[in-house]
């Protein structure tokens, strides 16, 4: 198995992509196999995985070939946005070693083998898609702190009724489609097939720290899901003071008729 360099790029590209087009788009060109999942691509130097939600793993590939494929991934994906890559670099250990071995961003791999080097795109993908959604609740909740802060000062939200709806449908629709694409935090369905190699996926997904950020994307989601609600009765509260003031405005009409009319 030969490639280009010994370089391994992990790009989120787009928010999801059909693997199906996927396959038909490049297997007149490659030797291409569909998984759950994933698709690999076997180049004559180099490897790619494509992941349904919108993440490319290549390993040892041409940097102007993967832009050149990137470019036709990106016509037939959805949700396409500006590429968020990173890059580690891998070496093929001795024969003697079966583990995974990671120093300074640096991977020692035990084989090459695609089911090896599917195992670890996926964590890597995952670890991708992950930053995604931690970097979209940071912004939203950060972008909303200032209610919480105004709240726990004046009692009250200085916005009107419809400002208010629109928070609250840009906060639900933020969190829901974090929790649409949840899944793909999972451990992988492709363990299944390959048990052999869950414990490369494993020792990958320590190192990335895919455990931890999870719960703390959970608490993140729940700070949203607090705001949701803190707008929702600030709006509720916003609805019942205005029906109190046209029940007591129809009250001094009704008054004014029965004394002047």
């Amino acid at each position: 198995m030969s490639f280009f360099n010994n370089n391994a790029e992990i790009i989120l590209f787009a928010a999801q992509i059909d693997l199906d087009q996927v396959k038909t788009q490049f297997e007149k060109l490659f030797i291409v196999q569909r998984y759950r999942d994933a698709v690999h691509i076997e180049m004559p130097k180099g490897h790619f995985f494509i992941f349904d939600y919108g993440v490319l793993v290549a390993w040892g590939v041409n940097p102007a070939k993967q832009d050149q494929y990137l470019t036709v991934l990106k016509h037939i994906a959805k949700g396409v946005n500006p590429a968020q890559t990173d890059r580690y670099e891998f070496v093929k250990a001795g024969k003697e070693s079966s583990q995974l071995v990671i120093v300074d961003n640096q991977l020692s791999l035990p084989n090459v083998q695609v089911d090896s080097l599917l195992t670890l795109s996926h964590a890597f993908a995952q670890s991708a898609k992950l930053q995604y959604f931690e970097i979209l609740a940071e912004h939203t909740i950060s972008n909303n702190q200032y209610l919480i802060n105004t709240l726990s000062q004046t009692g009250k939200l200085p916005l009107s009724r419809r400002a208010l709806a629109k928070l609250r449908g840009l906060l639900l629709q933020t969190r829901s489609d974090i929790m649409l694409h949840y899944r793909v935090l999972d451990t992988p369905e492709f363990f299944g097939d390959f048990p052999v190699v869950e414990h490369l996926y494993l020792s990958l997904s320590r190192y990335l720290e895919l455990k931890p950020r999870i719960e703390l994307l959970n608490l993140k989601l729940q700070t949203m899901h607090d705001l949701y609600d803190m707008l929702a009765a600030e709006q509720n509260h916003k609805h019942l003071s205005f029906l109190g003031s046209i029940v007591i405005i129809l009250i001094a009409t009704e008054i004014g008729l029965f004394f002047f009319g």
